[in-house]
């Protein structure tokens, strides 16, 4: 079993921000991979699916992003997913907008949503998928750029970015972590 984890908040006010990239990969993914995330249970959205012979989990947090390992840790518990078995998307302040970084463990580096992860799960070692949504301007607060909509400058590479990401997703349904890392950074 595999599970894929988009990080976002719950809402129409938050939908398609730079803070809910992580939601609009599962979404683009979860039509893709012809997965209805249609259950609700561990304080999130949810669809299954197999592929490759293999039961695939999304999951979309709706505990809104600092408390995002009160829906994540349940379910790998629940159904018993290896750690070793998730990949979680995210959006970064430390990548361009429509560049994506694959990792295999790492730090939170300020973000609310891993830092909860990495609290629930007592372990930083677990995939990632970063995708760049640049820093704001001089003078403009961290939390209003990331719970702001893109500039119309700025959709088509953030249109590639969760392209990317998806199909990085679904490389990793039947390759190596690392040989996705190494198709993808």
């Amino acid at each position: 079993m595999k599970l894929i984890v988009g990080l976002g908040n719950p809402g129409d006010k938050y939908a398609h921000t730079r803070h809910n990239v992580g939601f609009d990969v599962i979404d683009y993914l979860a039509d893709v991979l012809r997965i209805d995330l249609n259950q609700s249970k561990f304080k999130g959205i949810y669809g299954t699916g197999i592929i490759n012979g293999e039961k695939v989990f999304l999951l979309k947090p709706l505990t809104y992003m600092n408390l995002s390992g009160e829906s994540v840790k349940p379910l790998l518990d629940y159904f018993q997913i290896d750690i070793e078995d998730l990949v979680v998307v995210y959006d970064d302040l430390d990548l361009p907008v429509g560049k994506i970084r694959l990792r295999q463990k790492g730090s939170h580096g300020g973000h609310n949503g891993i830092r909860s992860l990495i609290a629930h799960f007592g372990t930083s070692e677990f995939k990632r998928i970063r995708v760049g949504v640049d820093r704001p301007q001089p003078g403009e607060s961290v939390a209003n750029y990331v719970l702001g909509t893109y500039r119309s400058d700025e959709k088509a590479d953030i249109q590639t970015a969760i392209e990317q990401s998806a199909k990085a997703c679904e490389a990793w349904l039947s390759e190596d972590f690392l040989k996705v890392m190494n198709k993808f950074n």
